[in-house]
């Protein structure tokens, strides 16, 4: 068994502000699931925190791009060095969010090694780019764009190694049937596979079959992506934009664990879930035991 490090990348540069004057509240989500034992539960070493950059719009609007950008930038090659530290060693590394922005630190690192995959479980393709959105601004609705090349040279682009993902090695789960960007997926030949797809061929079958794409030779590998989005409100109502008609707890539960039970993954992050919105601990609870029960 690999071993399992955690790590904290607080980081919420690629949200809105949920109101004037506030701050998006999903750089809590690593101390509240460390609250839950993560760490102790996972087996896990500990691996740390990458403290993230101020949070600050400044004079920014919009048609300016992505606001924060250079903050962005500048965290992104940063935990991109600790990623990959740990995969490099051979360990495992269970990166603690933090927004979807967090992503591109983990498609940075596994870049500057080789060649690697995506399975992204998120409920939405966090695809907005110039080419089909006239409101570009958070990086969190746009890291697979911008992981992918398409978005600003300052993001796509850092160290000269972009893009840092290829269309056809990114697995996308949990999409609502109704998601405006299934057809540029379609398009552009991006594996995914919406509630529905998962719902009517099985959530056991849809992972495996990724998994046998994904495990081939001209792959190293390829990193798990876990946005708490991808749940439905009435199990997981503490993200930023919760919708309707997301996977429940057992399906999920087995993505996961075959996703991360392949021995072509080499790392998992969490994203989005906002402690803020979660007052009890009732959300912050299952999502540990998602990502726990994932590594049984």
């Amino acid at each position: 068994m690999r071993t399992r490090v955690v790590l904290d990348a607080p980081s919420n540069l690629g949200l809105r502000p949920p109101a004037p004057g506030t701050v998006p509240g999903c750089y809590k989500l690593a101390g509240a699931l460390r609250e839950h034992r993560i760490v102790q539960r996972l087996g896990a070493f500990e691996g740390g925190v990458v403290v993230p950059p101020r949070y600050d719009l400044g004079d920014w609007q919009e048609g300016d791009g992505v606001f924060n950008a250079d903050a962005i930038a500048r965290y992104t090659r940063t935990l991109a060095d600790r990623i990959e530290g740990h995969v490099r060693a051979g360990e495992f590394p269970v990166v603690l969010g933090g927004d979807c922005s967090i992503q591109l630190g983990a498609t940075l690192a596994l870049r500057r090694i080789g060649r690697y995959g995506l399975a992204a479980l998120d409920g939405s393709a966090d695809f907005r780019h110039p080419g089909n959105s006239d409101r570009i601004g958070a990086a969190g609705g746009e890291e697979l764009a911008l992981s992918t090349g398409r978005g600003q040279s300052g993001l796509t682009d850092l160290e000269g190694l972009g893009p840092y993902l290829r269309d056809e090695d990114i697995r996308l789960f949990g999409m609502r049937d109704d998601d405006t960007d299934r057809a540029e997926m379609t398009a552009l030949k991006i594996s995914h596979a919406t509630v529905g797809e998962i719902r009517d061929r099985g959530p056991d079958d849809v992972a495996r079959a990724v998994v046998q794409s994904l495990e081939v030779p001209v792959l190293d590998g390829f990193w798990v992506h876990l946005d708490a989005d991808v749940l439905d409100p009435s199990v997981m109502p503490a993200v930023d934009s919760p919708d309707d008609g997301g996977l429940f707890p057992d399906e999920l539960a087995t993505l996961l664990r075959l996703l991360i039970g392949s021995r072509g993954c080499v790392g998992l992050n969490v994203t989005i879930y906002d402690p803020d919105l979660d007052p009890d601990g009732t959300a912050g609870a299952l999502l540990t035991d998602l990502v726990v029960g994932a590594f049984a």
